[in-house]
């Protein structure tokens, strides 16, 4: 098990709004677009939702186990924190 990942993240406010963004993904549009675009986290917006590498103990739970459970080049689902609504893209 990796004890270091790297993600990118798309955060927006609204479940619907999500879920909408991951229908784009799923037709094909880039995921760095879309975190450029719709990203309300502007710090790694700017890098298409890049966070950078990170170890377990460092993102709130619910956004660690997602992310942890994806594979590389995996999309994870609509994950959702006190920070709103999240897509996960496993990175490396």
């Amino acid at each position: 098990m990796a004890d270091k990942i790297r993600c990118a993240h798309i955060l927006v406010k609204s479940e619907a709004q999500a879920k909408e963004i991951l229908d784009k993904l799923n037709k094909g549009e880039k995921f760095s677009a879309l975190a450029q675009q719709y990203s309300i986290d502007t710090g790694s917006a700017k890098r298409g939702g890049d966070l950078g590498q990170f170890g377990r103990g460092i993102m709130v739970r619910e956004f660690e186990k997602a992310a942890f459970s994806l594979d590389k080049g995996q999309v994870s689902g609509v994950v959702k924190t006190d920070f709103g609504y999240h897509i996960i893209k496993r990175l490396e």
